[in-house]
Formats: structure tokens, sequence, C-alpha cells
């Protein structure tokens, strides 16, 4: 029997607005974030979600609980958290190159593909438990983008972009352990 997984993006935070690459480090969702977050709730209101994940960065913490009118229970998994950018923490986006997938690694931050299979492993774990059909994790941009590349190429589905609150539709598929992507909510932001 196949499982719904939503990997959602937190909501706008004081560093997105900076223009600050954030990975590892946290700032706080801003109002527009906190916004966001309770509108993207409403597209969980006809949503039976039976188990809740978070990356342990605040924002994404935060982000869950507006989401879920704090009325779920949630479980904080390293697993789903950001890309670590090691020394460009908290530095301006414009450093960052064209080509991320191995040059952070030098920096003591991780590889795109080291991103990619922690994100597939975690994802892979929450959805392999039994009691869990319709599960809600919230992670990040560059997190999202590397599990989506697991499964499909990220070029179309980033044309869009990735906005803040954006959910990912996963349908899992137990027997295959494969991920399909099947939808992508932007809450028109």
């Amino acid at each position: 029997m196949k499982k719904t997984l939503y990997l959602m993006r937190h909501g706008q935070t004081l560093f997105n607005v900076r223009r600050k690459i954030q990975g590892a480090c946290d700032s706080p969702l801003t109002e527009l974030g906190i916004q966001q977050a309770g509108i993207a709730s409403a597209y969980f209101d006809e949503i039976d979600l039976d188990h809740a994940y978070s990356s342990t960065a605040e924002r994404a913490c935060d982000t869950l609980e507006i989401v879920t009118n704090e009325l779920m229970p949630y479980q904080r998994l390293k697993g789903l958290k950001e890309m670590h950018f090691g020394t460009f923490e908290g530095e301006s986006e414009d450093l960052n190159p064209k080509d991320k997938s191995t040059f952070f690694v030098q920096y003591g931050g991780e590889s795109g593909d080291q991103v990619m299979e922690r994100m597939v492993r975690t994802c892979t774990e929450i959805m392999e438990q039994d009691d869990h059909q319709t599960v809600l994790a919230v992670s990040h941009a560059g997190a999202c983008i590397h599990f989506l590349r697991a499964w499909h190429d990220p070029h179309e589905v980033m044309k869009d972009g990735i906005t803040n609150c954006c959910v990912f539709k996963y349908e899992y598929d137990p027997e295959a352990k494969t991920f399909a992507l099947l939808e992508v909510e932007r809450h028109g932001f």
C-alpha cells in the first residue's frame, strides 16, 4: 500500500530577507513567514496527517507548529536539516558559487550528494514505519531540492522556484522504496 509524504519548506526568515546563507545556522521567521505558514496550514485542512517531523532548526519547527495549529505532536530530526555551508554560514548569498555540488566541502560543509543521501535515508526511515501513512516533514529549500534530485530532474520543478512554505507531495512505494513527486503547492507566494 502506497503512502504519502508532504515535504515542506519553512516560512520566510530574517536571513532570507537579508540574503544571508543560513544552512545549519538559524534565523527567526519574519512576520511574513508567520503569515505564510498560516496560509499554508489551510492546504492541510482536509488532510488527515498521522505523523509530523521537523528539521531541528527553529525556523522549521515554528513553521510546523503554525501549520498544525500546535495541535499535533512532532519529532525533530537532524536528518531533515538544511545543507551545511561550512564557513559560508551567515555570509552573503552573493558569495554562493554557481556550482554548489562539492564547493562547500573544502570549507567544512556538505556536498549536494551528502545532503541527498541524508534526506533520502531520513525520509525513507520515516515512511518505513508501519503506522506512517500520511506524513508532514518540514525542512529547507536546499534539502528539498537535493531530495527531489534523487527521484526527478529538479530543473523543471525549480523553474517556478522553491518558495517559502512550498509543499512537495510525494507518493512512497514501500515495496520499491521509492518516492514519486505528485504535485508541488506554492500557495501563490
